[in-house]
């Protein structure tokens, strides 16, 4: 009897994802400061008008760095609001710490260039108390599935979040509706934002 062999898929997913990333990385490295500016306040814009934002107590977001499209205006405009935002701290392992947002000042270099916040670590289960979470991505699919760097924090933190939590991944229009490769630990959002405007899976 011939042993079975193990499928294909899992190594062709992954290697589909790297395409893709490499793709997206690349379109993306295009983009002026002042697109990249504009994407951020527009961003900022399309939120903050969404009822789950506004309704919001808590929200769990991140500092985009590069060219992912910011998060500056946005992150000054929750807290002016008085919304207690967690930003994320990384691991060692990869995972997911959190901490409150207490300002730009409060932020230091990190690992992969990131920028983290320097309060008090509140764990990695401090995701799931934010009733809207904010995810960075290179692309989404129509689905819903989310395309990452390829680490998995946000997928385990993803994988925190209560169903029924307004989650969203912050994206250039480009970049939602793509054919996104998925994997059993990838996790789903419920929205996509970009300059454009909102789009619900």
């Amino acid at each position: 009897m011939p042993t079975p062999q193990p499928s294909p898929e899992p190594l062709g997913t992954t290697l589909a994802k790297v395409a893709l990333r490499d793709q997206l990385t690349t379109a993306r490295g295009r983009l002026s400061l002042v697109e990249i500016g504009d994407t951020a306040r527009r961003i900022a814009d399309r939120l903050l008008a969404v009822e789950d934002v506004r309704r919001a107590a808590s929200v769990a977001a991140y500092v985009g760095i590069g060219t992912e499209p910011g998060t500056g205006p946005l992150l000054t405009a929750l807290s002016e609001a008085g919304k207690r935002v967690l930003l994320p701290v990384l691991l060692p392992d990869g995972d997911l710490d959190w901490a409150v947002h207490t300002g730009d000042r409060d932020l230091r270099p990190a690992r992969y260039g990131l920028l983290e916040p320097t309060g008090p670590r509140l764990g990695v289960d401090a995701v799931a108390t934010a009733d809207v979470v904010l995810v960075p991505g290179l692309a989404a699919s129509h689905a819903g599935m989310r395309l990452g760097r390829g680490g998995g924090s946000y997928d385990r933190a993803l994988a925190r979040v209560p169903v029924g939590t307004f989650t969203c991944v912050l994206l250039h229009d480009d970049e939602v509706g793509r054919d996104v490769p998925a994997e059993p630990h990838d996790r789903a959002v419920a929205a996509a934002v970009t300059p454009s405007g909102l789009v619900r899976f």
